[in-house]
């Protein structure tokens, strides 16, 4: 399945299992957690990406996603959470893409917030061209 909703996020980028194959990429959508009360996440943003997110991801064939909860309300606000000090995600959502450079594990590209709504560029960006 393209979608990964149970992926255990290492403590930084460097510990990340990446393939070897050039250009292989992996993929981690930051977002706004559920809440519990309305059973959706609690950020509009997300809501609004999230539909983009699936259907980008959702052909079998294509690339793997993580989608990775960074919290209620109050626990993202605050300014030690784990996303914000390990991983410098300062929005959701965040869609960032990780590859292996000179044989480590890097950031190479991520979309924020409205720029995931731009199907042109999101396209653009799960296949390596942004």
């Amino acid at each position: 399945m393209p979608i990964s909703t149970n992926f255990k996020l290492p403590s930084s980028v460097n510990a990340l299992d990446l393939p070897t194959e050039t250009n292989a990429a992996v993929f981690i959508a930051f977002l706004a957690s559920t809440d519990p009360t309305t059973g959706r996440p609690w950020c509009p943003d997300v809501v609004a990406a999230l539909p983009h997110l699936r259907a980008a991801f959702s052909d079998s064939t294509g690339p793997e996603v993580a989608f990775v909860e960074v919290g209620l309300r109050p626990e993202w606000r605050d300014p030690s959470n784990i996303y914000r000090t390990k991983w410098n995600v300062n929005s959701v959502p965040t869609l960032a893409r990780y590859e292996r450079i000179s044989g480590k594990p890097q950031e190479v590209a991520r979309l924020v917030e409205g720029e995931i709504l731009d199907l042109k560029r999101l396209d653009k960006f799960i296949r390596g061209s942004i």
